[in-house]
């Protein structure tokens, strides 16, 4: 059923398209979350062949998103291509400092603009939005410095107007929880390894496949694995066999404590201190 916001939003639709075809042609930071996917659909229909998702696949990505990026370049029928980077190569990153996303971001939209000076595309774009100002988000420096587009930021779009445009576009992945990166799990100021993040990835696959759990972080903090769950979702715990199932599992891959947060899932859970001390 139409609404007015409807209308709105297919205004923008229109407005975004035009601002892209203005930029000749654009490779798109493509994640495959909902915000990337827009940019990605609305890229390639007012651009055509002159649009170029490009997705990165690294230590970092979570399990199951490259194939769900996959999925929807070929549902939006652009050509779509994965390049592997590792940022752990990245001087200073495997710290884990406060300006970790502003390193990683960095690294990986050179590599793009690189990319596209290769092949003759103009601008790369990302799916930033309004939303994204409101969060501690050092990675949108990166972008302002390497001049990357940023469409839904500049047509003053939110969070939850992308979703509504990834459902006027017939996307399935619309109410997709984010997916970010695997570091997010782990306090800042400590070290960051492959093994750690492969043992935080299989420790959140394995709660999904026996929770079905939706919005799930397994935060770890050095042999104590914190699971964050989104609103509604800690009954999924109830079940004394599922708990111990859980707790078994992870202690199988390494953690000596195993704990359920009853604050539940908070987004950016290792940022709050960094925005409070800014904020005092």
């Amino acid at each position: 059923m139409k609404t007015a916001n409807d209308g709105f939003l297919n205004t923008k639709i229109a407005e975004i398209m035009e601002r892209l075809a203005r930029k000749g042609s654009v490779i798109v930071a493509f994640s495959g979350g909902t915000d990337s996917s827009v940019v990605t659909a609305l890229a390639h229909r007012a651009l055509g062949h002159k649009s170029l998702a490009v997705t990165v696949d690294s230590p970092l990505l979570p399990s199951g998103e490259l194939e769900v990026a996959k999925k929807v370049a070929k549902q939006i029928g652009i050509k779509h291509l994965v390049i592997k980077l590792n940022e752990l190569e990245i001087p200073g990153f495997s710290r884990n400092p406060t300006d970790r996303c502003y390193l990683c971001k960095k690294f990986r939209l050179e590599k793009l603009r690189e990319l596209a000076a290769e092949n003759d595309f103009r601008t790369v774009v990302d799916g930033t939005n309004l939303s994204d100002r409101g969060e501690y988000r050092p990675g949108l420096k990166a972008a302002k410095e390497l001049g990357v587009y940023s469409p839904l930021l500049e047509a003053g779009l939110s969070k939850e107007d992308a979703r509504r445009l990834a459902q006027l576009l017939g996307f399935a992945t619309a109410e997709k929880p984010a997916a970010p990166c695997l570091a997010t799990r782990i306090p800042y100021n400590r070290r960051l390894t492959t093994t750690q993040l492969a043992r935080i990835d299989r420790a959140e696959t394995y709660i999904r496949s026996i929770t079905g759990v939706k919005v799930l972080r397994v935060r770890s903090h050095g042999s104590l694995a914190r699971i964050e769950v989104g609103a509604g979702e800690q009954n999924l715990f109830h079940n004394t066999k599922i708990s111990s199932q859980v707790a078994q599992r992870l202690k199988e891959l390494g953690y000596e404590f195993v704990t359920l947060d009853l604050e539940g899932y908070k987004s950016g859970s290792f940022d709050h201190r960094l925005q409070s001390r800014k904020g005092s």
